[in-house]
Formats: structure tokens, sequence, C-alpha cells
């Protein structure tokens, strides 16, 4: 989660959902809907869901690689370099 995620009750929600999703278009950050004082559920605008899911998939396929190169498998990194400058 954001170091300074912005909070609104889930009443805030309810009475005036418009200018909540437009409080969460502008803003690249979470929003954490509260329901009785705690985190009941988070909005992120597409866009921010979109970066993160590219960002999740990137992580994913460093992992791969990594156990790849933990099992043997793969191809040097100087060696790629070396071909890739040739």
């Amino acid at each position: 989660m954001a170091k300074n995620p912005k909070y609104v009750p889930i009443t805030d929600l309810e009475q005036d959902a418009e200018a909540v999703l437009n409080r969460v278009r502008k803003s690249p950050k979470p929003l954490v809907i509260t329901q009785r004082g705690r985190a009941a559920a988070i909005m992120l605008s597409a866009k921010a869901y979109e970066r993160s899911e590219r960002e999740r998939s990137l992580l994913r396929l460093l992992v791969r690689g990594e156990r790849e190169i933990a099992r043997g498998k793969g191809y040097d990194l100087d060696e790629v370099l070396k071909e890739a400058d040739s």
C-alpha cells in the first residue's frame, strides 16, 4: 500500500460516489475505503491498476528468470551482451 494512503469512509462513497471516483481518477495513489473505521477496500484508477499489473507481470518474469538461473538454465549475461554488441 502507498506510504500515505488517502482514506474515505464508505458513507462518503454511498453519498457522493461521483466525487470519490473523481478523486481516484486524479491520483495515482490508492484510495482506502473504510467501514466502521477499518480498511474495507482499495480503489485505484484504471490507469494506476494497469500500471500495477504491468509491474507485477515484470516481477513474475524476474522471479522466473532467477529460478531458471538457480536451476542452471538460461544464458550468461556476458555472452548475451557480446552477442548483442556484434
